[in-house]
């Protein structure tokens, strides 16, 4: 049977425009447009691997800083699979994405419980690449767990270069929200022994 979990969210401050459309379902295809380019292609990374289609128009006060712009479409991202995934029933909830990079190896775990909680343990070599501020990278990441309502795992067990460290880290993030959207044959419930996440 064919699927298309979808969501349409647009988020607008005094700080930034986004539109965001999400399709759980998709094939990976990708539009993403954040003025931030090393953050763009993250995030072709996170929807190719996670197999979910995704366009994200951002405007932002990115000639101050990121911070806004990248923490927002966290905050996007996280409302649109929690929209697209509605009643969340039939899903398989947990996911594991365990991704090698060359000398790089990064875990991301994730529950879609309803409980957001972000555990971050990730200490890279450098404070940046090009212009992109590294630490925004935990600041997308708690965006994104307390929207969707996600528990969120992220362990850098180990590597050297920050470029494939934080790669790493956003293909397995789609790895592991491919795993977890994906609907279980043999269940059609909520996902869980209390019936209700």
């Amino acid at each position: 049977m064919e699927r298309h979990r979808k969501a349409e969210v647009r988020r607008k401050t005094k700080e930034t425009d986004i539109l965001l459309k999400i399709d759980l379902d998709g094939s990976g295809r990708h539009s993403i447009q954040t003025g931030i380019p090393f953050f763009d292609h993250m995030l072709s990374l996170l929807s190719h691997h996670g197999r979910m289609d995704l366009l994200i128009k951002a405007k932002g006060d990115i000639g101050v800083d990121a911070h806004h712009t990248v923490e927002d479409v966290g905050i996007c991202l996280g409302d649109g699979i929690r929209k697209a995934l509605g009643e969340a029933k039939g899903i398989w909830r947990y996911g594991l994405g365990l991704i090698p990079m060359d000398e790089t190896l990064a875990s991301v775990t994730l529950d879609l419980s309803m409980r957001p909680c972000l555990v971050y343990h990730m200490k890279l070599k450098r404070s940046k690449i090009g212009t992109f501020d590294l630490e925004l990278v935990e600041e997308f990441m708690r965006a994104l767990a307390n929207h969707a309502r996600m528990t969120l795992h992220i362990n850098l067990l180990y590597g050297r270069n920050s470029h494939h460290m934080v790669e790493s880290v956003f293909k397995g993030l789609g790895r592991a929200l491919r795993e977890a959207v994906s609907i279980d044959e043999r269940s059609s419930g909520v996902p869980s022994s209390k019936g209700i996440l």
